[in-house]
Protein backbone atom coordinates (compact mmCIF):
# COMPACT_ATOMS: atom_id res chain seq x y z
CA UNK A 1 0.00 0.00 0.00
CA UNK A 2 1.18 3.32 -0.90
CA UNK A 3 1.75 6.28 1.82
CA UNK A 4 -1.38 8.39 0.18
CA UNK A 5 -3.16 5.26 0.11
CA UNK A 6 -2.65 4.44 3.56
CA UNK A 7 -3.07 8.38 4.80
CA UNK A 8 -6.53 8.29 3.11
CA UNK A 9 -7.83 5.27 4.33
CA UNK A 10 -6.57 6.35 7.82
CA UNK A 11 -8.29 10.04 7.72
CA UNK A 12 -11.56 8.33 6.68
CA UNK A 13 -11.59 5.90 9.51
CA UNK A 14 -10.67 8.58 11.79
CA UNK A 15 -14.14 10.41 10.10
CA UNK A 16 -16.65 8.85 12.66
CA UNK A 17 -14.55 9.22 15.70
CA UNK A 18 -14.48 13.02 14.95
CA UNK A 19 -18.25 13.17 14.81
CA UNK A 20 -18.28 10.80 17.76
CA UNK A 21 -15.46 13.64 20.08
CA UNK A 22 -18.48 16.72 18.64
CA UNK A 23 -21.11 15.20 19.98
CA UNK A 24 -19.57 14.03 23.81
CA UNK A 25 -17.81 17.79 23.74
CA UNK A 26 -20.80 19.69 23.43
CA UNK A 27 -22.77 17.32 25.93
CA UNK A 28 -19.80 16.88 28.80
CA UNK A 29 -20.16 20.97 28.52
CA UNK A 30 -23.73 21.59 28.22
CA UNK A 31 -24.01 19.39 31.33
CA UNK A 32 -21.68 21.88 33.61
CA UNK A 33 -23.87 24.52 35.08
CA UNK A 34 -23.67 27.73 34.57
CA UNK A 35 -23.08 29.66 31.70
CA UNK A 36 -21.30 32.92 30.02
CA UNK A 37 -24.34 35.21 30.99
CA UNK A 38 -23.86 34.16 34.49
CA UNK A 39 -20.77 35.01 34.47
CA UNK A 40 -21.03 38.55 33.19
CA UNK A 41 -23.48 39.37 35.47
CA UNK A 42 -21.49 38.44 38.96
CA UNK A 43 -18.48 40.69 37.05
CA UNK A 44 -21.43 43.23 36.59
CA UNK A 45 -23.09 43.04 40.09
CA UNK A 46 -26.20 45.05 38.77
CA UNK A 47 -27.72 42.49 35.90
CA UNK A 48 -31.27 42.32 36.42
CA UNK A 49 -33.64 38.90 35.24
CA UNK A 50 -34.88 40.65 31.88
CA UNK A 51 -31.29 41.42 30.95
CA UNK A 52 -30.23 38.63 31.60
CA UNK A 53 -32.90 37.12 29.31
CA UNK A 54 -32.05 39.63 26.80
CA UNK A 55 -28.01 38.49 26.68
CA UNK A 56 -29.45 34.72 26.46
CA UNK A 57 -31.28 35.23 23.55
CA UNK A 58 -28.64 37.29 22.09
CA UNK A 59 -26.30 34.71 22.39
CA UNK A 60 -28.65 31.96 21.57
CA UNK A 61 -28.67 30.38 25.27
CA UNK A 62 -32.00 30.41 25.57
CA UNK A 63 -32.73 27.83 22.56
CA UNK A 64 -33.15 24.21 23.60
CA UNK A 65 -29.98 22.04 23.12
CA UNK A 66 -30.50 20.04 20.24
CA UNK A 67 -31.04 23.71 18.70
CA UNK A 68 -27.83 24.85 19.99
CA UNK A 69 -25.97 21.60 18.11
CA UNK A 70 -27.68 21.75 15.05
CA UNK A 71 -26.79 25.26 14.74
CA UNK A 72 -23.02 24.63 16.40
CA UNK A 73 -23.05 21.34 12.89
CA UNK A 74 -24.30 24.04 10.88
CA UNK A 75 -21.56 26.19 11.23
CA UNK A 76 -18.58 23.05 11.71
CA UNK A 77 -20.17 22.48 8.01
CA UNK A 78 -18.81 25.69 6.90
CA UNK A 79 -15.56 25.15 8.29
CA UNK A 80 -16.50 28.34 10.42
CA UNK A 81 -15.82 27.54 14.53
CA UNK A 82 -18.25 30.50 15.41
CA UNK A 83 -18.09 33.25 17.57
CA UNK A 84 -16.72 34.22 20.91
CA UNK A 85 -19.48 36.64 22.78
CA UNK A 86 -16.63 37.24 25.94
CA UNK A 87 -13.89 38.36 23.58
CA UNK A 88 -16.44 39.81 21.12
CA UNK A 89 -14.48 38.09 18.17
CA UNK A 90 -14.90 35.07 15.58
CA UNK A 91 -13.02 32.07 17.40
CA UNK A 92 -10.64 31.37 14.06
CA UNK A 93 -9.35 34.36 14.70
CA UNK A 94 -8.58 33.81 18.80
CA UNK A 95 -7.04 30.48 17.38
CA UNK A 96 -4.87 31.53 14.95
CA UNK A 97 -3.82 33.87 17.17
CA UNK A 98 -2.83 32.25 19.84
CA UNK A 99 -2.01 29.06 18.23
CA UNK A 100 1.80 30.45 17.50
CA UNK A 101 2.85 30.99 21.06
CA UNK A 102 1.57 27.36 22.26
CA UNK A 103 3.34 25.64 18.89
CA UNK A 104 6.33 27.41 20.02
CA UNK A 105 6.18 26.31 23.46
CA UNK A 106 5.23 23.02 23.22
CA UNK A 107 7.93 22.37 20.06
CA UNK A 108 10.73 23.49 22.20
CA UNK A 109 9.77 21.70 25.30
CA UNK A 110 9.24 18.67 23.08
CA UNK A 111 12.62 18.82 21.38
CA UNK A 112 14.71 19.85 24.18
CA UNK A 113 12.87 16.79 26.40
CA UNK A 114 13.76 14.32 23.61
CA UNK A 115 17.12 15.25 23.11
CA UNK A 116 17.82 15.24 27.33
CA UNK A 117 15.70 12.23 27.48
CA UNK A 118 17.04 9.97 24.78
CA UNK A 119 20.65 10.58 25.92
CA UNK A 120 20.43 9.79 29.12
CA UNK A 121 18.51 6.64 28.56
CA UNK A 122 20.85 5.55 26.55
CA UNK A 123 23.87 5.90 28.51
CA UNK A 124 21.96 4.35 31.52
CA UNK A 125 20.71 1.74 29.57
CA UNK A 126 24.11 0.65 28.22
CA UNK A 127 25.17 -0.15 31.52
CA UNK A 128 22.07 -1.08 33.69
CA UNK A 129 22.31 -0.94 37.36
CA UNK A 130 25.60 1.31 37.62
CA UNK A 131 25.58 4.55 38.98
CA UNK A 132 24.61 6.65 36.16
CA UNK A 133 21.77 4.40 36.10
CA UNK A 134 20.28 4.41 39.49
CA UNK A 135 20.98 8.53 39.04
CA UNK A 136 18.46 8.24 36.50
CA UNK A 137 15.89 6.20 37.79
CA UNK A 138 16.24 8.32 41.27
CA UNK A 139 15.93 11.61 39.36
CA UNK A 140 13.02 10.85 36.68
CA UNK A 141 10.68 9.49 39.86
CA UNK A 142 11.16 12.49 41.55
CA UNK A 143 10.22 14.72 38.64
CA UNK A 144 6.78 12.35 38.15
CA UNK A 145 5.82 13.07 41.63
CA UNK A 146 6.41 16.61 41.53
CA UNK A 147 3.60 18.61 39.82
CA UNK A 148 4.44 20.63 37.07
CA UNK A 149 2.97 24.05 38.48
CA UNK A 150 5.57 23.47 41.48
CA UNK A 151 8.23 23.32 39.17
CA UNK A 152 7.50 26.21 37.22
CA UNK A 153 6.72 28.20 40.54
CA UNK A 154 10.23 27.30 41.88
CA UNK A 155 11.98 28.23 38.92
CA UNK A 156 9.92 31.93 39.36
CA UNK A 157 11.47 32.46 42.57
CA UNK A 158 14.89 30.80 41.91
CA UNK A 159 16.33 32.19 38.24
CA UNK A 160 13.60 35.59 38.13
CA UNK A 161 13.21 36.77 41.40
CA UNK A 162 16.61 35.32 43.11
CA UNK A 163 19.03 35.42 40.59
CA UNK A 164 16.80 37.73 38.18
CA UNK A 165 18.36 35.79 34.95
CA UNK A 166 15.45 35.49 33.37
CA UNK A 167 12.01 37.58 33.15
CA UNK A 168 9.27 36.28 35.56
CA UNK A 169 6.44 35.54 32.70
CA UNK A 170 5.03 36.71 29.58
CA UNK A 171 6.20 36.26 25.72
CA UNK A 172 8.11 39.35 25.42
CA UNK A 173 9.01 42.76 27.24
CA UNK A 174 6.25 45.14 27.03
CA UNK A 175 7.08 48.07 24.95
CA UNK A 176 9.90 46.37 23.51
CA UNK A 177 10.57 46.36 19.83
CA UNK A 178 8.27 43.48 18.31
CA UNK A 179 10.78 42.70 15.53
CA UNK A 180 14.44 41.80 14.16
CA UNK A 181 17.49 40.27 16.58
CA UNK A 182 16.40 41.72 20.16
CA UNK A 183 12.76 40.68 19.43
CA UNK A 184 13.65 37.14 18.89
CA UNK A 185 16.12 37.38 21.72
CA UNK A 186 13.47 39.10 24.11
CA UNK A 187 11.44 36.07 23.27
CA UNK A 188 14.31 32.96 24.23
CA UNK A 189 14.80 34.52 27.15
CA UNK A 190 10.87 34.48 27.85
CA UNK A 191 10.79 30.92 26.73
CA UNK A 192 13.02 29.74 28.89
CA UNK A 193 10.99 29.05 32.25
CA UNK A 194 8.10 27.78 31.26
CA UNK A 195 9.89 25.67 27.95
CA UNK A 196 11.86 23.79 31.12
CA UNK A 197 9.13 23.27 33.32
CA UNK A 198 6.78 21.75 30.43
CA UNK A 199 10.04 19.55 29.09
CA UNK A 200 11.22 18.40 32.89
CA UNK A 201 8.57 15.81 32.97
CA UNK A 202 8.63 15.01 29.08
CA UNK A 203 12.73 14.72 29.73
CA UNK A 204 12.43 12.10 32.78
CA UNK A 205 9.33 10.14 30.56
CA UNK A 206 11.44 9.87 27.50
CA UNK A 207 14.28 8.44 29.99
CA UNK A 208 12.63 5.91 31.43
CA UNK A 209 11.16 4.51 28.18
CA UNK A 210 14.53 4.64 25.90
CA UNK A 211 16.77 3.08 28.83
CA UNK A 212 14.04 -0.02 28.57
CA UNK A 213 14.25 -0.05 25.10
CA UNK A 214 17.74 0.40 24.93
CA UNK A 215 18.13 -2.74 27.07
CA UNK A 216 15.45 -4.94 25.38
CA UNK A 217 17.28 -4.15 21.96
CA UNK A 218 20.75 -4.94 23.21
CA UNK A 219 19.54 -8.46 23.83
CA UNK A 220 18.26 -9.33 20.51
CA UNK A 221 19.92 -11.39 17.80
CA UNK A 222 21.09 -8.69 15.55
CA UNK A 223 22.89 -6.76 17.90
CA UNK A 224 24.41 -9.79 19.22
CA UNK A 225 25.76 -10.47 15.77
CA UNK A 226 26.95 -6.67 14.91
CA UNK A 227 29.12 -7.25 17.67
CA UNK A 228 30.62 -10.52 16.94
CA UNK A 229 31.55 -8.81 13.40
CA UNK A 230 33.80 -6.66 14.82
CA UNK A 231 31.43 -3.43 14.64
CA UNK A 232 32.57 -0.61 17.09
CA UNK A 233 30.15 -0.21 20.50
CA UNK A 234 29.56 3.04 19.33
CA UNK A 235 28.34 3.00 16.12
CA UNK A 236 26.62 -0.46 17.22
CA UNK A 237 24.65 1.63 19.75
CA UNK A 238 23.67 4.60 17.02
CA UNK A 239 22.68 2.24 13.97
CA UNK A 240 21.24 -0.90 15.46
CA UNK A 241 19.80 -0.20 19.39
CA UNK A 242 19.54 3.38 18.84
CA UNK A 243 17.20 3.37 15.69
CA UNK A 244 14.86 0.64 17.02
CA UNK A 245 14.49 2.26 20.69
CA UNK A 246 13.12 5.46 18.95
CA UNK A 247 10.69 3.99 17.94
CA UNK A 248 8.22 4.15 21.47
CA UNK A 249 10.15 7.52 22.10
CA UNK A 250 8.53 8.58 18.09
CA UNK A 251 5.05 7.44 20.14
CA UNK A 252 4.93 9.20 22.77
CA UNK A 253 6.46 12.60 21.05
CA UNK A 254 3.39 12.24 18.83
CA UNK A 255 0.75 12.26 21.70
CA UNK A 256 2.45 14.83 23.27
CA UNK A 257 2.67 17.05 20.71
CA UNK A 258 -0.83 16.10 19.64
CA UNK A 259 -1.83 16.94 23.05
CA UNK A 260 -0.48 20.21 23.84
CA UNK A 261 -3.23 21.86 24.13
CA UNK A 262 -3.66 19.83 27.83
CA UNK A 263 -0.16 20.03 28.68
CA UNK A 264 0.47 23.88 27.77
CA UNK A 265 -2.87 24.72 30.36
CA UNK A 266 -1.27 25.02 33.64
CA UNK A 267 2.49 25.73 32.06
CA UNK A 268 0.70 28.77 30.50
CA UNK A 269 -0.94 30.18 33.49
CA UNK A 270 1.81 30.28 35.70
CA UNK A 271 3.75 32.00 32.91
CA UNK A 272 1.30 34.02 31.64
CA UNK A 273 2.11 32.64 28.45
CA UNK A 274 -0.41 33.98 25.95
CA UNK A 275 -0.94 30.41 23.84
CA UNK A 276 -3.89 28.20 23.51
CA UNK A 277 -3.75 27.00 27.20
CA UNK A 278 -4.21 29.99 28.93
CA UNK A 279 -7.22 30.68 26.34
CA UNK A 280 -8.69 27.38 27.38
CA UNK A 281 -7.85 28.63 31.04
CA UNK A 282 -9.83 31.82 30.40
CA UNK A 283 -12.55 29.77 28.39
CA UNK A 284 -13.43 27.52 31.15
CA UNK A 285 -13.35 30.76 33.36
CA UNK A 286 -15.64 32.35 31.32
CA UNK A 287 -18.18 29.14 30.97
CA UNK A 288 -17.19 30.90 26.92
CA UNK A 289 -18.91 27.01 25.60
CA UNK A 290 -18.03 27.80 21.98
CA UNK A 291 -14.69 28.73 22.39
CA UNK A 292 -14.51 25.83 24.55
CA UNK A 293 -15.83 23.43 21.59
CA UNK A 294 -13.58 25.02 18.90
CA UNK A 295 -10.71 24.47 21.28
CA UNK A 296 -11.63 21.10 21.95
CA UNK A 297 -12.17 20.17 18.22
CA UNK A 298 -9.09 21.49 17.27
CA UNK A 299 -7.00 19.59 20.07
CA UNK A 300 -9.03 16.16 19.00
CA UNK A 301 -7.72 16.80 15.23
CA UNK A 302 -4.46 17.43 16.09
CA UNK A 303 -4.11 14.16 18.03
CA UNK A 304 -5.36 12.22 15.16
CA UNK A 305 -3.00 13.85 13.05
CA UNK A 306 -0.34 13.42 14.97
CA UNK A 307 -1.00 9.51 15.19
CA UNK A 308 -1.05 9.28 11.57
CA UNK A 309 2.41 10.95 11.23
CA UNK A 310 3.73 8.56 13.84
CA UNK A 311 2.20 5.66 12.40
CA UNK A 312 4.65 6.89 9.02
CA UNK A 313 7.42 7.40 10.98
CA UNK A 314 7.70 4.02 11.81
CA UNK A 315 8.15 2.55 8.54
CA UNK A 316 11.27 5.54 7.94
CA UNK A 317 12.92 4.64 11.14
CA UNK A 318 12.42 0.80 10.88
CA UNK A 319 12.60 -0.92 7.29
CA UNK A 320 10.63 -3.86 8.37
CA UNK A 321 7.37 -2.27 9.28
CA UNK A 322 5.13 -1.45 6.04
CA UNK A 323 2.55 1.43 6.31
CA UNK A 324 -0.77 -0.89 6.32
CA UNK A 325 -4.30 -0.12 7.18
Amino acid sequence: MTLFAFTARRTLAAAPMVVVMIVVNFLLLKAVPGDLVDVMAGESGIATAEQMADLRARFGLDRSALDQFQAYLSQLLRFDLGFSFRYNRPIADLVLERLPATALLVTVAVLAAVAVGVAAGVLAGRRPGGRFDRAVSVLSSLIFAVPSFWIGLVGIVLFAVQLRWLPIGGYATVGAPGVGWPHAVDVAAHLVLPAATLGLGYAALYARVTRAAVIETSRLDFVRTARAKGISETRVTLRHILRNALLPVVTLSGLKLGSMLGGAVVVETVFSWPGLGRLAFEAVADRDVNLLLSLFLCNSLLVIVMGILVDVSYAALDPRIEVTA
